[in-house]
């Protein structure tokens, strides 16, 4: 019996995007390893869930070969950059949310304004976009 394909888009569900996280990230690292074995090759995987937790795979000790490249940073440093990427992208994905749609309710009026204006000049961009592919077709 062959399962279909299926279209690869954000699980709404947390319930099922967790578990679908695991059992994925443990095929993932399972591949890794095999890659790992098969092309002797070094491999280093590190993956974040959505709650934040670290996941991590190394073919070989990762200090040594890291040391050997020039690129060691201290734990702390790596910590507090991924603290700072967490944050951008979470900044990020709420940006997005809003430009959708999504979770506008809790916004307080200035904020909502203040989108209300970036929409504006995204639309506006647009339009001056298409009148300028217009007026190159009808050129043309």
């Amino acid at each position: 019996m062959r399962r279909g394909k299926i279209e690869i888009k954000r699980i709404e569900n947390t319930t099922t995007r967790q578990v679908t996280f695991s059992k994925r990230r443990n095929g993932l690292l399972k591949k890794t390893n095999e890659l790992s074995v098969l092309c002797d090759a070094q491999i280093g995987l590190i993956a974040f869930s959505n709650t934040g937790k670290l996941f991590h795979y190394s073919s070989h000790p990762y200090r040594t070969h890291i040391m050997r490249h020039g690129h060691a940073h201290d734990q702390e440093d790596l910590l507090i950059e991924m603290a700072m990427l967490r944050h951008q992208n979470l900044s990020l994905e709420m940006g997005i949310q809003r430009y959708l749609g999504e979770g506008i309710a809790f916004l307080q009026y200035e904020e909502l304004t203040k989108l209300e204006g970036e929409l504006q000049s995204s639309v506006a961009r647009v339009r001056k976009r298409q009148e300028k592919d217009s007026m190159l077709i009808e050129f043309v």
